[in-house]
């Protein structure tokens, strides 16, 4: 039986990859240029919180599915993220490129709503909601649940896992996207999937 401290470190270990040259550390990155960072990072962090929430509450009603069809749904999920990241690897740049320049045109519509603390906040939030639903983080977090059968200590990882690379895009900004190896770092959220999905048809066969 894993440990919950366990199962967070696991949904942190995978939303962590997945999501640093994803389009929540670049949002993050963009409305920091037009706002005050800490307030943008309340609001997405709060944004997060949310999409956290019905990924994890997505994931627990599936997990009234038959054993076996858990085990390969689960499987199958993690299977399907790692094509994603993969196949994305190549294209990472030219896509973070196109991210900014979405995201830019969305924050300077946000920032002429004004500048109070509570206008930022609840922009950030609002960007961030309509951008990352349905996000690859949020089917894995769903997987992660599925999985493992609990909800709250996938969701502690994972939304710590959000919050963290949303605190770099807010801190560090441009210095840090141009050190990141996007290719690189999409490619290693591939391979911790790959593995996770090995490990649970490891599981199904060792169970039968």
């Amino acid at each position: 039986m894993t440990s919950a401290l366990a199962i967070s470190a696991i949904a942190f270990s995978l939303i962590f990859p997945v999501e640093l040259p994803d389009k929540t550390f670049v949002a993050t990155l963009v409305l920091s240029t037009r706002m005050r960072p800490l307030h943008v990072w309340f609001g997405v962090s709060a944004a997060f919180l949310v999409q956290t929430v019905i990924a994890c509450t997505l994931g627990g009603l599936l997990t009234k599915l038959p054993g076996t069809a858990i085990g390969l749904a689960s499987a199958a999920m993690f299977l399907v993220g790692a094509f994603v990241l993969w196949r994305g690897a190549a294209g990472a740049m030219a896509e973070e490129e196109e991210a900014e320049e979405e995201f830019d045109a969305k924050a300077q519509e946000a920032a002429r709503g004004g500048t109070s603390a509570w206008r930022e906040i609840s922009a950030s939030f609002g960007v961030l909601m309509l951008a990352e639903f349905g996000d690859l983080s949020q089917i894995l977090t769903a997987n992660l649940v599925l999985k493992y059968g609990n909800p709250v200590a996938v969701g502690i990882g994972a939304w710590l896992a959000l919050v963290t690379v949303s605190a770099l895009g807010a801190a560090l900004g441009r210095q840090l996207l141009r050190r990141i190896p996007l290719a690189r770092i999409r490619r290693l959220g591939a391979s911790v999937c790959l593995v996770l999905a090995a490990w649970t048809v490891w599981e199904l066969l060792s169970a039968g």
